[in-house]
Formats: C-alpha cells, structure tokens, sequence
C-alpha cells in the first residue's frame, strides 16, 4: 500500500530527522517527493509504502512528535 502525506514540522523539529527514525522503527520505506525547509517551518510531501498497520504506526509517530500530517489528495504529487 501507498499513502501520500504533507508533514509540517513546527520550528523546534526541523532539525530532528524523524522521516529518517521512522523508516528504521516501522516496516515502512519513505520517499520525499517535495520539501521546502526554512528557520521557521519544515513541508514535506513524503510517500509511505507498506502494510496499512506500518503506515498507520508511521502516521502516529509523526504526530506524537507534534508533527501535523495530513493527506494529499488526488494523488496531486506524482
């Protein structure tokens, strides 16, 4: 399975490498498909590929962390 997200990192997190950690505790691989980064806000348009449960386990790290996630619809990042 395929789920396209928007992460927007608050300024304390744009420094940490979460997309990074949660490749590493879940089964799930990550690919960035579009990133703007400055001092104050992170954007990425991340890909998770994997079972339902991994993705869903991925989703909840992100915001635990404090990470707002949501869906890209359409699938307009391709």
């Amino acid at each position: 399975m395929n789920k396209k997200i928007y992460l927007t990192y608050p300024t304390e997190l744009i420094k940490e490498p979460l997309i990074y950690k949660v490749s590493h505790l879940y089964d799930v691989m990550t690919n960035i498909r579009q990133a703007t980064i400055s001092e104050k806000i992170g954007l990425v348009a991340l890909e998770l590929e994997g079972e339902p449960e991994e993705i869903d386990k991925a989703i909840k790290f992100f915001q635990d962390k404090g990470v707002k996630v949501e869906p890209i619809e359409l699938d307009i990042v391709e």
